[in-house]
């Protein structure tokens, strides 16, 4: 079962494709099935050109595992992967030449 533990759009600064993207869904994904949980990080950058433009585009998208091991869902492990999943996107997006603008937030965050 895939959950979107945490997900927030925001402001973004990056080109992908040729593209401006301007905006960015940032989520902590839990993944478990048969006894193993994997929690990832991930991005996607997309352009988002108006107030009401959301559409994503999975071009410009990219995840890291956080954890991946024997157990399930555990409302303390998911708190310690929320304290540095701002760290764990700054370092993927670094990797891929974009940035996320935290104090842009577009949304108000959503927890699963």
């Amino acid at each position: 079962m895939v959950i979107n533990v945490y997900e927030r759009y925001f402001g973004a600064d990056a080109v992908f494709s040729g593209i401006k993207r301007n905006g960015a869904l940032v989520m902590l994904i839990s993944d478990s099935e048969a006894g193993q949980i994997t929690y990832r990080a991930a991005v996607t950058f997309f352009p988002h050109t108006d107030e009401e433009d959301f559409a994503v585009s999975y071009d410009a998208y990219f995840e890291k595992v956080l954890f991946s091991g024997k157990g399930r869902r555990s409302r303390k492990k998911e708190t310690l992967l929320l304290e540095k999943l701002k760290e764990e996107t700054d370092t993927i997006a670094r990797e891929n030449g974009a940035r996320v603008l935290w104090d842009s937030p577009l949304t108000d965050e959503r927890r699963g």
